[in-house]
C-alpha cells in the first residue's frame, strides 16, 4: 500500500521580531532620586531614537506599549532585518539605566511568515515584501498571543495532506478579510525558535475587535479541531510622551 507523506508548507520569511515584556518595579523607580530617574529617561530617549532612525532607514519597525493586567508593564516591540540585529536592540535596552528597574515578564522571538499550502510563492510579487517587513502603527492597541497546531489523535495538523489544509486556511482567512480595515494582522513563525510555532500580532484602534475577530476564528474549523493558543497580552501604544508620563512626568 503506497504511504502518503504530507508535503511542508511553503513559506517566505521576512523581519525578525522581538516582543520583549518587561515589569517594571514601581516602588524602586518612584523612590529613586529626580537625577536618577532624569538621567535613565534621557537614556532611554536616546534608545527610542535610535529604534526611529531604523525605522526610518527601512531597517524595522518598533512600538512600545503599557501592558494591561499584572502579566507585565511595559511591552518593548522590536523587528529587524535579522537576529543580530534584535541581540543588539536588546543588549541596548538591558545595559541602560532604566533597565535597573525592570524584570523579565515575557519573551519571544519570531520571523514575520508568509505561507502557501499550494506552492512556492512569488517575492517579487509586489503585495508580498511590505506584508514581510509590515510597520508596527504609531496608534492604538497590540493584542499578542503565541500558538501551535495540535497533533493529537485525528487532529494532527501536520498529517493532513497539503490540500486539505489549504482549504481550511482559505475559509479561516475569509474571517479575517471581513475584519481588513479594522484589524491589522501580523503573523510570525517561530518553530524551532521558541517554545510555540507561531506569534500572532493584532493592532487596532478598538480592542474590542480583538474580541471579535479571535472569538469569530474561534469557529473555524482550523481553529476549532487544531488552534492551541498560548497567553493573550494586550497593550496601548505609547508615544514618548505618554511613555513619559507613565514615568512619573518626565
Amino acid at each position: 500500500m503506497e504511504s502518503h507523506v504530507p508535503e511542508p508548507t511553503f513559506t517566505l520569511e521576512g523581519w525578525h521580531i522581538l516582543h520583549d515584556f518587561r515589569r517594571l518595579d514601581h516602588a524602586a523607580w518612584f523612590s529613586a532620586p529626580q537625577e536618577e530617574r532624569r538621567a535613565a529617561w534621557e537614556e532611554l530617549r536616546e534608545i527610542l531614537k535610535e529604534w526611529e532612525k531604523a525605522e526610518a532607514e527601512g531597517k524595522g519597525s518598533f512600538g512600545v506599549y503599557q501592558v494591561i493586567t499584572q502579566k507585565a508593564d511595559l511591552l518593548f516591540l522590536n523587528l529587524r532585518e535579522n537576529l543580530d540585529a534584535l541581540l543588539e536592540v536588546e543588549a541596548r535596552l538591558n545595559k541602560s539605566r532604566f533597565a535597573r528597574y525592570l524584570s523579565p515578564a515575557y519573551g519571544f522571538y519570531s520571523v514575520v511568515e508568509l505561507g502557501s499550502q499550494t506552492g512556492p510563492l512569488d517575492p517579487e510579487a509586489p503585495y508580498i515584501k511590505p506584508r514581510l517587513t509590515p510597520k508596527v502603527p504609531k496608534t492604538g492597541y497590540v493584542c499578542f498571543y503565541p500558538m501551535n497546531k495540535r497533533r493529537m489523535g485525528q487532529d494532527n495538523w501536520y498529517m493532513l495532506p497539503a490540500k486539505e489544509r489549504a482549504e481550511l486556511m482559505k475559509a479561516h482567512g475569509e474571517t479575517g478579510r471581513r475584519y481588513q480595515g479594522k484589524v491589522l494582522q501580523v503573523i510570525s513563525g517561530a518553530q524551532g525558535l521558541d517554545d510555540w510555532e507561531w506569534g500572532v500580532d493584532l493592532f487596532s484602534e478598538d480592542p474590542i475587535q480583538f474580541k471579535k475577530i479571535v472569538y469569530e476564528m474561534r469557529f473555524d474549523e482550523v481553529s476549532a479541531r487544531f488552534g492551541e493558543f498560548g497567553p493573550f497580552y494586550v497593550g496601548k501604544y505609547l508615544t514618548e510622551e505618554a511613555l513619559g508620563r507613565f514615568l512619573g512626568g518626565l
